[in-house]
């Protein structure tokens, strides 16, 4: 009924517990998640997952806060992109929240790690997952210079303004919510999902973190989605049936995937 399109069930906090995701997965009603790789140094573990379970799926890429790892390519990355269950690059993009005492301008090395996931999803034929925060600008801009829109792909855990999610819109990429839109201070961040079309969204976890309100603040995990959902259904009302159908359909839509 539900796809969490987000989650990193490779952490910490989630990779000895697998099992029991499953299992409270199966008991929500969600029928399956998208495993985020970050690093490349995690991909293996990652892709292991995907491989093992049929109703998980991979992605192949470096987060943009991530420093002191192995670089990417592009041919790295399509290389990745090749092996069964790896449906799409990233998690790519750029994050200004913490520069560390750094300038917008000395970020230039995520802009070109960036640079590079939009090069490989084109060449590799998969959709982009894109993060961005405190950087939506330089986000877009970078997406328009290298002619993402032939890829395509989604802005995960969106919490821009309708402005930001027009011009992802435009580009051709989802926007996909998170628990965010659940918190008491996310007002306008619901009235982005209120008018963000039904057939260009998609729901998630960022599971282990930003679980939605009643869980708040606890670990959170792929069966907790449908949280997400309610909240949506609520906002726009509509019957939550309707926004389960519409998100899992869109998901397998854009990463290609046989539905399950």
């Amino acid at each position: 009924m539900f796809v969490d399109s987000h989650c990193h069930l490779t952490f910490p906090e989630l990779h000895g517990r697998i099992d029991a995701i499953r299992a409270d997965m199966a008991a929500a009603g969600v029928d399956g998640a998208m495993v985020i790789c970050t690093t490349l140094e995690e991909f293996a573990r990652v892709h292991a997952l995907a491989v093992r379970f049929d109703n998980f799926w991979a992605s192949a890429g470096v987060h943009p806060d991530n420093e002191d790892v192995e670089e990417p390519s592009v041919e790295r990355l399509v290389e990745l992109a090749r092996l069964p269950k790896v449906v799409a690059i990233g998690e790519t993009g750029l994050d200004y929240y913490r520069l560390n005492g750094r300038t917008r301008e000395q970020m230039h090395w995520q802009r070109e790690r960036f640079r590079v996931h939009v090069r490989a999803a084109r060449q590799a034929r998969k959709p982009l997952i894109v993060h961005t925060r405190s950087a939506s600008d330089d986000t877009l801009a970078v997406l328009r210079d290298e002619g993402a829109q032939e890829a395509g792909g989604v802005f995960h855990c969106f919490t821009e303004t309708m402005d930001v999610a027009r011009a992802a819109l435009d580009l051709g990429f989802h926007i996909s919510f998170s628990g965010i839109v659940t918190f008491k201070n996310a007002g306008e961040l619901r009235e982005v999902a209120k008018k963000v079309p039904l057939d260009r969204m998609l729901i998630e976890t960022d599971a282990p973190y930003l679980a939605p309100v009643p869980y708040r603040g606890k670990t959170n995990e792929p069966g907790l989605v449908r949280y997400v959902a309610e909240e949506i259904a609520r906002q726009r009302n509509l019957p939550l049936a309707q926004i389960a159908k519409a998100t899992s359909d869109n998901f397998f839509r854009l990463f290609q995937i046989r539905a399950i």
